[in-house]
């Protein structure tokens, strides 16, 4: 009988931009094709992180380089786990716009946080919003949030 790989655990901190995200991502993928991850799974989840890093540096912190946001990442076997959490005053993902309305179409934002509820199993904001939890579980359809 085999036993899985040991988990990774990963953190970052990037400051008013994304320098740095790429070697953390190349950490990320080696440990998805350790745990077995499919390409297409492992596009799915740099998508998803790339995304919530750019909203919490650009939306949260507004790009104030006193401020920092935090990644945070486990992958197991069975789910990817991530964590966003930006400096600013939160939000409400709510309010957010559907960026697949007509009448939103042209607005260039939204985008994001649509393509991290498409690609990952769970996704929650945690009160005030300036925190994002994701999960990708292996097998598991996106659920409503």
């Amino acid at each position: 009988m085999n036993a899985s790989p040991a988990p990774y655990l990963g953190r970052v901190q990037f400051g008013a931009t994304t320098e740095g995200l790429a070697e953390f991502e190349a950490e990320v993928d080696r440990a998805l094709e350790t745990h077995g991850y499919q390409d297409s799974e492992a596009f799915a989840i740099r998508l998803a992180i790339e995304e919530a890093v750019a909203n919490g540096i650009q939306h949260g912190n507004r790009r104030d380089p006193a401020k920092v946001v935090d990644l945070e990442c486990r992958v197991d076997s069975d789910e990817v786990f991530v964590a966003v959490q930006d400096q600013g005053e939160g939000f409400d993902p709510a309010a957010v716009p559907d960026p697949t309305a007509e009448s939103n179409l042209e607005i260039p934002s939204g985008r994001g946080i649509m393509l991290m509820g498409a690609y990952m199993s769970e996704i929650r904001y945690v009160p005030p919003g300036n925190r994002v939890e994701m999960r990708y579980r292996r097998g598991a359809q996106s659920e409503d949030r």
